[in-house]
């Protein structure tokens, strides 16, 4: 991916959505610009216009930490979007792919047993490993029939974001579709930032962007988070409504792989619901399996 292009186009983003009042700068009138000017950012980060508006243009080679610090403050980032600018930082030093391990291809990447008995050790919840590329590459049995739809294409991995934006089911699947939507080109987007020189990842977002307006319209929104808990609301079309709680972990045996188990609350009814589900994935499996004859 271009950085300069990514930084220029995150930069100007970010600061067309901070308000003047917001700052403590007047409102004024006959504003051209959403949001900040490149001189006020400027100020507030205390820096010359002329060289935050070279930063601006993409040219973010050579910022020290201290001069983003200043940007993420003058443009009121989250710790999300301070980690993006500082990503892009080091994606235009060079120094990316030096400061991080390689990470594996999904299409070379395999289970290691040991991780396999680990993800079934968890009967409660839905536990599964994905890439940055959003690519189910390992899960156990309750998230293979969670993600049923996500799974049902047997002619390439499981992906929740071709899942989310390319399948009907999708709709259906996110209650609150939009919400979801946006969390997902979100992981994405800042994905693309930690690894700018990732083919398979920039290659998705081609794919995306080509076959749905919704992901081309929030892919131009620059917005980036950090996935690390929650809770999220599901339509699973064989239990119906869910209500589940999430935690995520990055791995550090795998680097680039994140660990996510969804679980519900104890005696409620989305727990009832999980626990069908996993009844009818254990049945539907013995029953594609087949059943042994008797005596042997």
């Amino acid at each position: 991916m271009d950085n300069r292009k990514e930084v220029r186009e995150f930069l100007v983003s970010r600061r067309a959505k901070v308000r003047p009042d917001e700052v403590g700068l007047p409102l004024g009138v006959n504003r051209r610009v959403p949001g900040l000017r490149r001189s006020e950012v400027a100020a507030l980060a205390g820096m010359s216009v002329e060289y935050y508006s070279k930063l601006e243009r993409g040219t973010l080679a050579g910022a020290s930490p201290s001069v983003l610090d200043a940007i993420s403050r003058a443009l009121r980032l989250d710790e999300a979007e301070r980690a993006h600018l500082f990503n892009l930082a080091q994606a235009a030093e060079g120094t990316s792919r030096l400061l991080r391990p390689a990470r594996r291809s999904s299409k070379q990447w395999s289970t290691r047993p040991s991780l396999q008995w680990a993800l079934d050790a968890v009967s409660g919840g839905v536990a599964f490993v994905r890439n940055s590329r959003m690519d189910l590459l390992a899960a156990n049995q309750l998230a293979r029939a969670f993600y049923a739809d996500a799974y049902a294409d047997p002619r390439r991995p499981a992906n929740l974001a071709r899942f989310t934006f390319l399948d009907p089911n999708a709709l259906r699947f996110y209650p609150e579709w939009d919400i979801m939507a946006d969390i997902t080109v979100a992981i994405l987007r800042t994905e693309a930032g930690r690894d700018p020189h990732d083919k398979e990842l920039h290659d998705l977002v081609g794919e995306l962007s080509t076959r749905s307006d919704e992901f081309r319209t929030r892919w131009g929104a620059h917005n980036v988070r950090r996935h690390g808990t929650g809770t999220k609301r599901f339509h699973h079309r064989f239990v119906g409504e869910l209500t589940l709680a999430y935690e995520s972990f990055e791995m550090g045996a795998e680097p680039g792989l994140i660990l996510t188990i969804y679980t519900a609350e104890p005696a409620s009814p989305s727990e009832e619901g999980l626990r069908l589900l996993a009844s009818w994935a254990a049945s539907g499996e013995a029953a594609s399996a087949g059943t042994p004859h008797a005596g042997g």
